[in-house]
């Protein structure tokens, strides 16, 4: 089976790639010139592990193409994968005039009968919208071909996205037509062949499921984090608690880590576009609301710690902090609660050095000469008054702690991970704080 996939973001690339792995033919199509280069010479605009290693595989065995023009590749595809990015709006609705730019694009091109599928985190009802650009555009052309449009919504993990599609929990289909479903089968027959479930159902259904999911993630987050203030205030140990009640098979324990807020493409985009869906029908989603309210209010108890510590008063004083994307293992920086920090430490005077593994370049883009740009975790302590662990990544795991005190002005550690030994790090001589303990 041939297939598009219109968009070579994060989405696009790694269904693209994953699906070339598989034996589908694949054209990855963007609007983005110099994207679209770099990617035919093997530079990939983002980081995601494993995922250049298997771009390149494909390339060499020409089953994973990447274009810019949608017209010469749209002929003979079984199906079109809109994968382009929806950005928040300011009311918090999801941006849809990409996708539905794409949709027109669809529509001046088809030829014959193809499936769209609409890949990209839509509200509901977005393939409706989807539907009828389409067919616009076709009455436009003052011609009738048959099409289908499908809700395929992704559920990747950045840092493991690769094994999240070729290992999948489930795929969420949501389909209206026999045809369709006929299309999305072979398609992802090798997975059914693996075993893993393929869920499908109505169109509108697959459109929440995507948004509930990750509503119910943010859910738990926030839950944990206020959990984890009031332990501070009354002397538990979040830790503890935290294994206390994910051992309850009820609970789990996944998502249930305290720490100093969630961030990325994701969860802080979805609650917003779940929040005005809810306001669109009247129904305002109060326990939302206030998990958004705690993420955004945790962003800052770094700062907070900080500043209490050196008794309100930053100015002149060095902090290093360790990690700027949103989470480990990608380069991810929307949404991430460092820059909340970085931006609220300048602000007070301090002066910020900082290092990640691979978040630099993306930083560096909006941070310019704001922060002072450290080589590596050591280089980032020198002379600094405290450390703040914003970013787990395994090279801040385990790092030389008496090289580190010998670098640093104050041995003062604000560990926003909880990732840390506060014994370990005490009997080192250095003040110790985490989240929630």
């Amino acid at each position: 089976m041939k297939v598009v996939i219109a968009g070579s973001g994060y989405v696009g690339l790694v269904t693209g790639a994953c699906l070339a792995d598989i034996g589908v033919e694949v054209c990855c199509v963007d609007i983005d010139q110099q994207k679209i280069d770099n990617l035919q010479q093997g530079i990939l605009p983002i980081f995601e592990p494993g995922l250049e290693d298997i771009i390149h595989r494909n390339v060499k065995s020409k089953r994973l193409h990447f274009s810019t023009a949608l017209q010469d590749n749209i002929k003979g595809a079984g199906a079109i994968f809109i994968a382009v990015g929806t950005p928040p709006g300011e009311d918090g609705s999801a941006d849809m005039q990409y996708v539905l730019a794409v949709a027109s694009s669809i529509g001046q091109y088809l030829e014959d009968y193809t499936v769209v599928v609409t890949k990209s985190t839509v509200p509901v009802g977005s393939s409706e919208k989807v539907r009828a650009a389409l067919k616009q555009s076709l009455d436009q052309r003052g011609i009738d071909i048959p099409f289908d449009v499908v809700s395929n919504p992704e559920f990747l993990k950045e840092g493991a996205a690769i094994k999240d599609f070729m290992s999948p929990d489930r795929i969420v289909v949501g389909i209206d037509s026999d045809r369709a479903k006929e299309t999305m089968d072979t398609l992802y027959k090798p997975f059914l062949l693996n075993g893993y479930r393929i869920l499908y159902m109505d169109i509108p259904s697959a459109e929440m499921t995507k948004y509930a999911a990750n509503a119910m993630l943010a859910t738990r987050i926030s839950f944990m984090n206020d959990i984890a203030n009031l332990c501070e205030k009354v002397g538990a140990n979040v830790s503890h608690v935290r294994a206390g009640i994910g051992a309850d098979p009820r609970i789990g324990k996944k998502f249930l880590y305290p720490g100093v807020g969630y961030g990325g493409s994701c969860f802080p985009k979805d609650v917003k576009a779940l929040l005005r869906t809810g306001k669109d029908y009247d129904y305002p989603l109060r326990l939302l609301e206030a998990v958004e309210a705690v993420n955004n209010a945790q962003k800052q108890i770094l700062f907070d710690k900080i500043q209490r510590h050196y008794d309100q008063n930053l100015k002149g004083r060095t902090i290093a902090v360790w990690g700027l994307a949103f989470k480990p293992n990608t380069d991810d920086i929307r949404e991430a609660p460092a820059l909340v920090l970085i931006e609220s430490l300048l602000q007070a005077g301090a002066k910020v050095q900082v290092y990640d593994p691979e978040a630099m370049k993306e930083s560096q883009k909006l941070l310019q000469d704001k922060v002072i740009w450290a080589e590596d975790v050591y280089d980032c302590v020198k002379a600094a008054d405290a450390i703040a662990l914003v970013t787990e990544w395994n090279a801040f795991r385990l790092p030389n702690w008496q090289l580190i005190k010998s670098l640093m002005n104050n041995p003062v550690v604000f560990d926003g991970r909880n990732i840390y030994d506060d014994v370990q790090l005490t009997k080192a001589g250095f003040t110790y704080y985490g989240i929630g303990q």
